[in-house]
C-alpha cells in the first residue's frame, strides 16, 4: 500500500512538473494570422465540398486502424482523435492557406528543396520494426531517433539508449495509430487536389489532415525535452522546421500543422497520467543520465 501511495505521488509530481513547465505555446505567425480568417462554407466555392481524399490513392497506412495504441487507452485515442477538425474546403480559411502555399511555392530554393525531401523520407514505422530481417529495419530504427541524433550527434541511438528506444518506440505507436485514425475519418483531401495550380515535390497516398510528420516531430520533441530538458528549445525548433518543410513541399494546409501541433501536447498530457508511460519514462531518463555523458561531451 505504502509502495502504490508512493507511485501516485511521484505520477501527480511529474504531472504536474510537465503542465507547469511545459505549457504549449501560444500559435503565431502564418498559423494564428490563417485561424483568425472564417472556417465556414463559402456558398461561392460549394463545389470544394464536395471532394475528399480520392479513395483510389489510398495507401497501405489503412491498416494502422486496425492497430490497438501502446500507452493511450482506446478510449483516449477516439476522444483525442475527435478533438479536432479542419476548415470548410470552400472557407476563406482555406483559399488563403493555397493562396500562401502558392507563395511558397513561387519562392522555393534548391537548398529548401534537398532539405525538406531529406525531412520528407524520415519516418519510423511500428510494423517494420517487428521484423529485424526488413530490409529497412536499422533505417526504421535510425529514423526513429532522428530528432536525438540530428542534435547531438550519431552516437544517440536505439543501440546505445534501449530503455529510450523503448519509451519512443510506445510513443510512435500511438502517433500512427492516432495519425491514420484522424486520416481516414475525415478524408481531408490533399492542397493540390483543391488547387491545380500547386506542384507538390512528392504525393501522399492517405488523407492529409491532420500532418503525421507534424504530430511525430512534436510529440517527440515534447518527449525528448522531458529526457533532456536543456535541450527543449532546440527539439521544438527542429519540430518547428519539420512542420513548415511539409508546406513548403506542397503536400498539407498550415491548419494540418497547427492541429497536430495541438494534438501531440494532449498526448503528452495524457501521457504523463499513464503508469506504464511513467515507468518507461524514468527508466528512460535514469539510462540517459548514465549512458549520455559517454557520448555528449
Amino acid at each position: 500500500m505504502e509502495k502504490l501511495r508512493l507511485f501516485i505521488l511521484l505520477s501527480l509530481i511529474s504531472f504536474t512538473g510537465f503542465a507547469q513547465k511545459n505549457k504549449l505555446a501560444a500559435v503565431n505567425d502564418h498559423y494564428k494570422t490563417l485561424q483568425q480568417i472564417s472556417s465556414d462554407p463559402t456558398p461561392a466555392r460549394a463545389w470544394m465540398d464536395t471532394i475528399k481524399y480520392p479513395p483510389a490513392e489510398y495507401g497501405s497506412s489503412i491498416v494502422y486502424l486496425l492497430v490497438r495504441p501502446h500507452y493511450l487507452s482506446d478510449s483516449q485515442a477516439k476522444t483525442l482523435s475527435e478533438s479536432v477538425k479542419f476548415p470548410a474546403n470552400s472557407s476563406d480559411q482555406v483559399r488563403k492557406e493555397l493562396d500562401y502555399m502558392l507563395e511558397l511555392q513561387s519562392k522555393r530554393t534548391s537548398e529548401q528543396v534537398t532539405r525538406v525531401e531529406f525531412i520528407g523520407n524520415i519516418g519510423y514505422w511500428p510494423s517494420i520494426n517487428l521484423i529485424p530481417s526488413h530490409q529497412f529495419y536499422d533505417q526504421n530504427l535510425k529514423d526513429l531517433f532522428f530528432e536525438g541524433s540530428e542534435l547531438m550527434g550519431e552516437n544517440i541511438n536505439a543501440k546505445n539508449f534501449p530503455k529510450l528506444s523503448k519509451l519512443l518506440q510506445g510513443v510512435m505507436q500511438d502517433m500512427r495509430v492516432m495519425e491514420f485514425t484522424i486520416k481516414y475519418k475525415l478524408l481531408r483531401p490533399r492542397p493540390y487536389h483543391l488547387e491545380s495550380r500547386l506542384q507538390p515535390l512528392t504525393k501522399i497516398n492517405s488523407p492529409s489532415f491532420a500532418s503525421g510528420h507534424t504530430l511525430w516531430a512534436f510529440l517527440q520533441a515534447f518527449t525528448w525535452s522531458e529526457v533532456v530538458p536543456e535541450k527543449q528549445q532546440q527539439f521544438i525548433a527542429l519540430a518547428e522546421e519539420i512542420r513548415r518543410s511539409r508546406e513548403i513541399m506542397g503536400i498539407h494546409y498550415p491548419s494540418d500543422n497547427e492541429a497536430s501541433r495541438q494534438i501531440a501536447y494532449k498526448m503528452m498530457q495524457c501521457y504523463f497520467k499513464n503508469e506504464n508511460f511513467l515507468k518507461d519514462y524514468r527508466e528512460a531518463v535514469a539510462e540517459w543520465k548514465a549512458v549520455s555523458p559517454k557520448y555528449i561531451h
